[in-house]
């Protein structure tokens, strides 16, 4: 197959993967961890080229330098150009094998030296995480091993800091080039039955002034956590959606992805605006501003208050 075939195929399998269904009724997927590649083998059992490029972005393939991403940007720019969020975006959510992920893609407006700048250290990354409506306080531990970010986290805005669960984030700068950045977060164990939390911002240059970015949001969860979330989102969660349009009401408007998806969809966008905002602004202040300004862009999915409650408790928030 010729490169521009491949290009082509790549573009028109990207736009119409559906990995809100089960990854098994697109792909048949099969790791060989000896060989370090990914095999997927199509619907009637032929390997195709674009199945594979597919899985390997899909499952962040093994290359540490940004090749990969590079490369999928080149194959994603007619998509983020024809994206719906106004912006060069695109977001994806999916099943794991025990939980859910949420995975953004876009280009933002800052050189890749201004993300590597301002997202190496554990410090910045607290600043950042704190910018998520639910998030109370963040501290960088002093020398423990594995626990590089303490996140306090409540399950709702308005709730005191007491009452916040505390999710202890391990730091990895995995590269910091001149054309590659990629940091991993990861937190083992979480509240009521959630482990195996995972934080990922990879980036290239996009070109001189903008940068393209991977932010990826994953958890898992055991059956207990499964039964909670199921009840929540039965009853007071009933209402709230994603961002994945899914069909159309009787009335014509989109209809957007409930359940499990659109809660993960809704959190992944939440910190992904976290990333934008605080690359983006040149003080405190200003990045609680865009925090809430891109929140507010998507108010179906993600408005909770006014600007004044937010910026008031982000202050409280921000004191030692």
């Amino acid at each position: 197959m010729q490169r521009a075939q491949i290009k082509h195929s790549l573009r028109g399998n990207f736009r119409h993967f559906n990995v809100n269904m089960p990854i098994r009724n697109v792909l048949s997927i099969s790791l060989t961890a000896s060989l370090r590649r990914v095999r997927c083998v199509g619907r009637k059992g032929t390997t195709a080229i674009v199945s594979i490029m597919l899985c390997a972005f899909a499952l962040n393939a093994h290359a540490s330098d940004g090749a990969s991403l590079s490369t999928l940007l080149g194959l994603m720019r007619t998509d983020l150009a024809a994206s719906p969020f106004r912006r060069p975006m695109l977001l994806k959510s999916s099943d794991t094998s025990g939980g859910l992920r949420g995975d953004v893609y876009a280009i933002v407006d800052q050189p890749i030296s201004t993300l590597t700048t301002l997202l190496g250290t554990p410090t910045q990354w607290c600043e950042t995480l704190l910018l998520h409506i639910n998030n109370r306080k963040c501290t960088v531990a002093g020398g423990a091993p594995g626990e590089d970010i303490t996140l306090s986290v409540v399950r709702k805005y308005d709730q005191p800091v007491e009452n916040a669960f505390r999710l202890p984030f391990a730091f990895n700068l995995i590269d910091k080039t001149a054309q590659h950045l990629e940091v991993r977060l990861t937190a083992t164990a979480g509240p009521l039955g959630t482990s195996n939390y995972r934080i990922l911002v990879e980036a290239v240059p996009a070109d001189a002034a903008h940068s393209f970015l991977h932010f990826s949001y994953s958890y898992e969860e055991n059956f207990m956590a499964r039964t909670a979330l199921q009840a929540y989102l039965a009853t007071f969660g009933r209402s709230k959606v994603g961002f994945t349009i899914i069909g159309q009401t009787p009335e014509g408007a989109p209809e957007y992805v409930g359940g499990t998806h659109g809660l993960v969809e809704r959190n992944a966008m939440r910190y992904f605006l976290a990333v934008d905002a605080h690359v983006a602004a040149k003080d405190p202040d200003g990045a609680r501003n865009a925090w809430f300004s891109g929140s507010e862009n998507y108010p179906r999915q993600l408005h909770e208050i006014d600007r004044a409650t937010y910026l008031g408790l982000k202050t409280t928030d921000s004191r030692p």
